[in-house]
């Protein structure tokens, strides 16, 4: 074990092992594989919030090149980055601060991405055919998501801070994030260009 292992509080690592397991079956069910889920889920569940790869291999009994192949994947979605170590080749993974929102943010740009070829779809269809329609609702779900997601991040990003400052978690009604109020253009994130 490490020292930076060590100093984490003595726990059941049988059961951390299982809660691993397991919310990585759950990140498994929404679509990310099966290697990067159990290494986010290790680096979640680890108080340092860091681990080499060697670490990461022996707690999760994998190989090395799956270990490898699983950073590389959540590197790319934006779950993992990697740390090197002043005069050494050894590198630290860890889940990044507020890795949530970049994960939400990512989906969001999928979402516009979505909407643009959608509307090439219903221009080609047709948006009086049964398709159309559908592809119609699929473009108008989507913009609306996309419209309150700004929102709904900067009321958690205020509640957040509350939570931190012991306070009372409910947002300033003048905020932009304030429930039911409309964004001012200059406070509406800019679209994608694609």
């Amino acid at each position: 074990m490490t020292a930076e292992r060590s100093s984490e509080p003595a726990r059941d690592q049988a059961a951390v092992g299982r809660f691993v397991e397991r919310f990585a079956s759950v990140l498994v069910e929404a679509g990310i594989p099966r290697m990067p889920a159990r290494v986010f889920a290790a680096l979640l569940a680890t108080d340092s919030g860091r681990l080499t790869a060697a670490e990461l291999a022996g707690q999760l009994q994998a190989s090395p090149a799956a270990v490898s192949g699983g950073v590389r994947y959540l590197m790319a979605v934006g779950m993992v980055v990697r740390e090197g170590e002043p005069g050494s080749r050894r590198h630290h993974y860890q889940v990044p601060d507020q890795v949530w929102d970049e994960v939400i943010t990512g989906r969001d740009r999928l979402m516009a991405r979505w909407t643009a070829v959608l509307r090439e779809g219903i221009d080609l269809i047709g948006r009086d055919t049964p398709a159309g329609a559908r592809l119609v609702e699929s473009v108008q779900y989507f913009e609306f998501v996309g419209a309150e997601l700004p929102r709904v991040l900067a009321r958690w990003q205020e509640h957040k801070a509350a939570l931190d400052r012991g306070a009372d978690a409910r947002p300033d009604p003048n905020s932009p994030a304030a429930p039911g109020r409309e964004l001012r253009p200059d406070e509406r994130p800019a679209p994608e260009r694609w």
